[in-house]
């Protein structure tokens, strides 16, 4: 059985990234939107990483995950606590999947395709595929995040939303 602890181990780690910040946020930095630069607040795309690990954490038994079924709840883009609180239960919900055959097939419905007569158009993947994915969504809007918060004058550390990948390169060529 091929299993995935590397990468439940490395989203893990970038939730609990996440935590740290929003521990170092007051509630205005956390939810304050920038209209005037078409930035969204640093809670509204920690809301939207949160909906994707709670709707696959949710769908992941059923063999079929459709991510634009997810809860969007806005409280979590207001509420320091709430977020925090979701995470940590991600976590938990990561850790259970250890024993989960990484290689084991899913059906994902693709973004934006419709088949002819409005139907959903379902794709294969995997789980370890969609946690690569999910570890790679997470990253991207924490690179927004860092973004929105260093417009705002507050400097969230050079790593955060920072690829491990290229982390790793910039060691290596320094």
């Amino acid at each position: 059985m091929l299993r995935s602890e590397s990468i439940i181990a490395g989203n893990i780690e970038l939730l609990r990234q996440g935590i740290e910040l929003i521990d170092r946020l007051d509630d205005v930095l956390y939810s304050k939107e920038s209209p005037a630069l078409l930035l969204n607040s640093a809670g509204s795309h920690f809301r939207h990483c949160i909906d994707f690990y709670n709707c696959f954490l949710a769908e992941v038994g059923t063999g079929r995950i459709n991510y634009d079924l997810r809860t969007r709840d806005e409280m979590l883009e207001a509420d320091r606590a709430l977020a925090i609180e979701e995470i940590e239960k991600i976590v938990e919900g990561l850790r259970k999947l250890l024993l989960v055959d990484g290689s084991r097939a899913l059906q994902v419905v693709l973004e934006e395709a419709r088949a002819p007569r409005g139907g959903l158009v379902w794709s294969w993947s995997s789980v370890m595929r969609e946690l690569q994915s999910l570890l790679s969504h997470t990253i991207h809007h924490y690179a927004l995040i860092a973004l929105t918060l260093r417009m705002q004058g507050f400097e969230p550390g050079e790593e955060f939303g920072v690829a491990p990948s290229t982390l790793e390169y910039r060691r290596k060529t320094a």
